[in-house]
């Protein structure tokens, strides 16, 4: 009989602590009770006798709440914030020169069907997403890093539709082109800072021209032409001296050669001065915007080209040298202190001055390229970039030189909307021109037709936020480019744009 009674017992104790089990191994990873395997707080007080059941119940007693968890919580040394934007493009242009990112394109030359025609395009290519990443940090070392995506990959940039010489058969359609993008890095950098000098190394904006603090506010998906636009693979060392009201930041850097066959890395340094009690609203592209101090930047850039002879079998190299000289600013004119701040008004400007730096503009070379070979056959041997270290038909290699400048003012209206509602408005011209690319025409009319030695573009827009994530942006844009042979080539264009900024 006792034995029985014990039997009972441990079975009526199964039976009333079973479900409370039960809820404390499907609750996962929550925050409520122990874990799984971990021995529950004692209970005070004596301990009472469990009475044997007379009888199996129908159905189970409801479980009883399980025990909070002794302990404090775990957190991950690294943090990540996670960003971007969905941008929905919509344009008309005039002519069919352009896709979406329109560049330094060569615009169609009047009298073709291309100039005498227009274009519309739909597309979300320019969409982004992004993570600041923040890691472990010490009183004297920091660290963070940047990992940046978008749908502009390395897709056929001239046309949405290209032949495969080998087959005939269009490589990229015109529906992939732009509903099935390829997704790139834009950004992937690391950053290790200290009180003596800051280290970035990865995939980040170059150095020439102290990107992105001064670019335009634009619709237009950028590099617009005449802008200093490049991301490239670098080592960077910099330091910002606080000075109280003033601010001073030098750099220096090693970045990817222009021309991988040089041998030599790129080199850039720069200085920028900071006023950080003169500050205003800046908006760079069409998402980015901040509360800025007044920034004057100079920055250079110097690098090594190493070409093949000029001839059908080269057996020696051709060496030239490029640099180029960037001079930026930010001007608050009507100072803001916030980025909720109306009535602010902000201007920007950028003065370029260099040579073989084509590659540093988007998608931009002045339609140069290398000729044929005396004996009618084409160079093979190039291995460089198209507008950047170039022979001419007789056969002396040019370094081209290039000179631009890009003006912008943006001014956020006076706030007669809702409270979370804003209008601004903003206008930008830019110009670009080479004084010795002619003398790659050699009085060839091949060369004259499709070379071009300046470009002009100016454009006006209308910025409308709902909130902090909605925007909508119209554009209206102008293009002009001057062919050697003195014919001037112009596109207009409109677009729409709608972006939600997270």
């Amino acid at each position: 009989m006792k034995k029985r009674q014990i039997q009972s017992t441990l079975l009526a104790t199964l039976l009333l602590t079973a479900p409370a089990v039960l809820a404390q191994e499907t609750a996962g990873s929550g925050s409520q009770g122990p874990v799984v395997g971990e021995v529950a707080p004692p209970t005070t007080g004596p301990v009472q006798p469990v009475p044997a059941p007379t009888a199996m119940a129908s159905t189970p007693a409801p479980p009883q709440p399980a025990p909070a968890a002794s302990g404090g919580h775990v957190s991950t040394k690294f943090g990540a914030t996670f960003y971007g934007f969905i941008e929905l493009d919509s344009m008309y242009d005039s002519t069919q020169s352009f896709s979406d990112l329109a560049g330094g394109s060569s615009i169609a030359r009047p009298g073709t069907y291309a100039n005498g025609n227009g274009r519309t395009i739909f597309g979300v290519r320019n969409s982004r997403l992004g993570f600041k990443l923040t890691g472990p940090e010490t009183e004297s070392l920091k660290t963070s890093g940047i990992f940046e995506m978008d749908f502009f990959g390395n897709q056929p940039q001239s046309s949405p539709t290209v032949v495969a010489p080998s087959t005939g058969v269009p490589t990229v359609s015109e529906g992939s082109y732009f509903t099935s993008p390829t997704f790139r890095i834009r950004h992937a950098a690391l950053k290790l800072a200290t009180p003596i000098v800051d280290v970035l190394a990865g995939q980040y904006w170059s150095l020439f021209g102290w990107q992105s603090m001064f670019h335009p506010n634009t619709v237009e998906i950028q590099g617009v032409p005449g802008q200093i636009y490049a991301r490239t693979p670098q080592i960077r060392l910099s330091h910002l001296f606080d000075l109280g009201p003033v601010g001073v930041e030098v750099a220096v850097a090693a970045a990817r050669p222009a021309q991988r066959d040089s041998e030599i890395p790129d080199g850039l340094g720069g200085v920028r001065f900071i006023l950080n009690d003169w500050k205003g609203l800046h908006t760079a592209g069409a998402t980015g915007m901040a509360v800025d101090p007044l920034s004057i930047g100079v920055s250079g850039i110097a690098r090594r080209f190493k070409v093949p002879d000029f001839s059908d079998k080269p057996t020696i190299s051709r060496k030239l040298n490029g640099w180029g000289v960037s001079v930026d600013a930010l001007l608050p004119v009507i100072p803001a202190k916030s980025s909720k701040d109306d009535n602010a008004l902000s201007v920007t400007g950028s003065f370029v001055y260099g040579r073989g730096i084509a590659d540093l503009y988007t998608g931009f070379s002045g339609g140069a390229f290398t000729p044929t070979l005396p004996s009618g056959n084409p160079f093979t041997a190039q291995d460089v970039d198209n507008g950047l270290a170039v022979y001419d038909p007789t056969g002396v290699m040019h370094v081209i030189y290039w000179r631009s400048y890009i003006l912008g003012a943006q001014y956020y209206l006076p706030n007669f909307l809702p409270t979370s509602m804003r209008m601004w408005v903003s206008g930008n011209y830019s110009h670009i021109n080479s004084n010795n690319i002619d003398t790659l025409s050699q009085n060839s009319s091949t060369a004259t037709t499709k070379i071009f030695n300046k470009e002009d573009w100016a454009d006006g827009n209308l910025f409308f936020a709902a909130n902090d994530a909605i925007r909508f942006g119209l554009e209206y844009a102008w293009f002009r480019q001057t062919y050697l042979d003195g014919v001037q080539a112009s596109d207009k264009r409109v677009q729409f744009s709608a972006f939600y900024v997270f």
